[in-house]
Parts: C-alpha cells; structure tokens; sequence
C-alpha cells in the first residue's frame, strides 16, 4: 500500500493520501489540490475517493474541487448535513481502495459529524483473507498527538453535550483498538483545534493511552470540566469555514486576478481603515513601512493570524517584498477563506518611499537591552507587555509585565499609557511584531519589539516568575 502524509505547516494541517491496486483515496485534502494530482500520477494511481473526518473550522477544504477535477466520491459524516454530492459515512461503512479498505467510526465530540478511518491491509493477511485487525486509524480533529479536539466548535451542541460525546467516541471506539494500532490525526503542535499537542505527526494507539494527558482523565465528568475549561481563544472566521466546507469551496482558479495598487491608492483606502497587510519578515517590517500596515510575515502560521485578526471578509491589500510572495500570501489566505483581496502594492516599500511617502520605524531591542533598560528605571515593568498565550505565560514571565495574549486583540487591544513606552514580546518575535504593528495602527508612537521574545529572556536566566495572568486591561 501507498501511504502519504502531506503537512502544511502554515495550518498545522495533515492531509493524507493512501493508494492500492491503481486506485488512490485523499483525506482532508488542503484548499489547493494540485500536490495530490501531482503525487497520483508519480504513483500511478487515480483518485477515486476523497474523506472529511469533519467540517472542518481553521481552513477551506479542497474536497469539491478535486472531486470536480478527478470524478472521485466525496465521503463525509451523516451528521455534517453536506450541500454537494457525498456519501454519507456511519459506523462500519467500508469503502475498499484497491487492496485495501477503509471503515469507518462514527466519533463525535470535537464536532457532531466527526469520524475516523480505519486502514485495513489486504495484503497483511494470509491467502488473501481480511485483515482481522487494523494497520492505522486516521483520527481527524478526534484524537491529536498528545491532546483531543475542542468541544465548542458547534452551533447545535453545547462545549460540554460535545465534550461527553468526545469521551464516549474515545473510550468506546478509539481505545478498544490494539495498541499498536498507528495514529494520524489532521492537525500538529500549533493548531487552535487543541491544547497540548506535540510536535511528532504520528503516535499508536498504545502511546497515547499512556502519555495523552485527555486519556488519562479518570472519570467522564471530570472529562467534561477538563475539556471545557480554559479554551484556547476562538478565531470568528472558524464557524464561516465550517459552513463554507458544508457547501464546497469555488476552485481556486475562479479567483480573478489581483490588482496592483499606486502608493496613492494604497494611501487613500489607508485612509479609509482599509487593512493593509505586510507579508514581509518582521525585521524587514520592522526597519520600514507604511504606516497602518499590519505586519504578519510568511514565515509562520501566516494564515491562522490573518484569519484570526482580520477575518475572512477584510479585503485586505498586500505589501510584499517580492512577487513571489504576494502570490504566495494570496495562496494561503485563500486556505482559509480570506478570497477577497483589494489588490497589491505595486513597486512595494520602495515604490511607497519613491512617491515621497512616510515610511515608519518600529525600534527593536534584545532581550538584555530590555533588562538592562528594566534594571536602569528607563522602562518599567508594567511597560513590558507578553502577548503569549495563557500556557506559556503561566509557565513563565517577566514579573509585573502586562499579559494581552495577541489571540484577543481583535475583541479588545491592551488598554496603554500612550505617555509611556511599551516593550511587546511573545516567545521569539513571530507574535510580538504583529502585536507593535496592531498597536501602531491604532496610534501608539512609542512601541517597541523585543527581539528573540521570552525564549531569549529565558536563555539569558533573567528573573522570571510563574503564575496566574492578570490581563492588561483589567
């Protein structure tokens, strides 16, 4: 048997494809198709068949335009109510690839219309009998590499009526299978699906019976208040990418072509609070650009912060370095259903600087500047501003900072003594130059980004404390 695992690390997101006998069957596929097409033929395999696990929320799933361009069937949950043509998947429904079958569990919980796949291996069997027991499971957003999906990504379940079905799928369905049973889920370390996932991308079934901490929860009950406390912040554009997924994307080639803007256009929709975005690396960003714009680079999960602090209906203009990566940026906004885009700056930075624009400078400190800064009374603590996530600021922080996790920027900024500097910092500059570049648009002048982030504070062994966040605007 054929088997592939395609990462896309923007999303934390795996797809998979397994292949038998010719034939080929793609689970949750990402929103552009071609690298499955591409896989295929180099296997010599045709695409019959294409799997959701569940409606996914953190990104537009390609499935209706594979199936345009392959004539595969499409196999969802029962419970997803699907709007194109599928098959509807219940407990022990098998479809076979070649010399091998897919069955599949019925698992709800991190969402009502989740299932697992269930690989058999004809060919691990004697005389060409069934396998009696399964090679892989294929666990979408159920079961994750040390974590379980989240329970409140549902219109029509509350967190804990999911959370106790997440249980039962588990106990009942997902750990009665042999231990050495492989596991592959859709989403890695990283993804706002879960809590606690680690960095492998694939695990047994025996692993994570011993070391998941969700599996070792020892009653259903504390299951529920476990699973429905704390709960990493939920971008708005989740529930809309469900619902684009229940119906089916457009191909991507439907897209129209993206304009290129003049410095005096890109200025007046500025003007207008049009999003501007800047793709570039942050220390790029960071040396100049125009003012208003929004930095978040290609570098990291570019498409999670954009959806999460925008929204799928911003419209945002691109500022990019090259055009490889305003292509590049137009891709991964689209994998999440970020499709209108109001055009590109033409000529970039240099094109803004060239039509005697202003450019802004965001300063940047390292991690001993800010301590000896701290340490000689030029910034305070309270200037210190960690836009981390509950987790790691519990784990670690400079005492006295401001906590602001960047995840709820968009529902309300850190409330600032605009008189006063403010140091940002996250873990290593990722988060805390998106965070300058938010709090510069809404008109802080004073804004600094500690380069390195906590990492380096750590690294250093400057003072640190552990404990329960007070946010900054409280």
């Amino acid at each position: 048997m054929y088997f592939e695992q395609f990462y896309l690390t923007c999303l934390a997101h795996a797809s998979y494809m397994l292949g038998s006998e010719g034939e080929a069957a793609v689970v949750d596929p990402q929103r552009d198709v071609d690298i499955y097409l591409k896989a295929a033929a180099e296997q010599n395999l045709t695409i019959r068949h294409i799997f959701e696990t569940h409606l996914h929320a953190d990104f537009v799933s390609g499935h209706k335009e594979l199936a345009a361009r392959t004539g595969a069937k499409i196999y969802i949950g029962a419970q997803a109510n699907a709007g194109f043509p599928h098959v509807p998947l219940t407990d022990g429904f098998e479809v076979r690839v070649g010399a091998t079958r897919v069955r599949a569990l019925e698992t709800p919980g991190h969402t009502p219309e989740s299932v697992c796949l269930l690989i058999f291996e004809e060919s691990n069997s004697a005389n060409g009998k069934k396998s009696p027991e399964p090679s892989a499971v294929l666990t979408g957003d159920t079961l994750f590499i040390g974590d379980v999906g989240r329970p409140d990504l549902s219109k029509t379940h509350t967190p804990s009526q999911l959370a106790g079905l997440l249980y039962d799928s588990l106990h009942e369905k997902l750990l009665a299978l042999p231990d050495t049973v492989k596991v592959y889920p859709a989403h890695g370390a990283g993804s706002l699906c879960g809590r606690a996932m680690r960095a492998e991308r694939s695990s047994t079934i025996g692993t994570e019976r011993l070391t998941n901490y969700a599996l070792q929860i020892p009653s259903r009950e504390e299951f529920i208040a476990q699973l429905t406390t704390n709960l990493p912040t939920r971008p708005e554009y989740f529930l809309e990418d469900a619902e684009i997924n229940r119906s089916g994307a457009p191909a991507l080639t439907e897209l129209p072509p993206l304009p290129a803007l003049s410095p005096a256009e890109v200025e007046v929709l500025l003007r207008q609070n049009a999003y501007v975005l800047d793709v570039r690396p942050g220390d790029v960003f960071a040396a100049g650009h125009v003012p208003g714009s929004i930095c978040i680079s290609l570098s990291g999960q570019f498409a999670s912060w954009a959806g999460g602090i925008f929204g799928i209906h911003a419209n945002p203009v691109l500022i990019g370095g090259t055009d490889s990566q305003i292509e590049e940026a137009r891709l991964r906004l689209a994998r999440v259903g970020i499709e209108d885009v109001r055009g590109y700056l033409s000529g970039g930075v240099a094109a803004w600087q060239k039509a005697g624009l202003t450019l802004l400078k965001t300063p940047q400190i390292s991690a001993q500047e800010l301590n000896q800064k701290l340490s000689e009374g030029n910034i305070r603590a309270n200037d210190v501003l960690d836009v981390r996530r509950e987790g790691e600021w519990q784990a670690g922080h400079i005492s006295e900072a401001q906590w602001h996790a960047l995840d709820s920027f968009p529902q309300r900024q850190p409330t600032i003594d605009r008189s006063r500097p403010v140091a940002v910092h996250c873990k290593s500059g990722y988060r805390s130059i998106i965070a300058c570049s938010l709090l510069e648009r809404a008109g802080h002048r004073n804004v600094i980004n500690v380069a390195g982030g906590f990492d380096a504070w750590h690294a250093a062994k400057f003072p640190e404390v552990s404990s329960q966040p007070v946010l900054s605007s409280q």
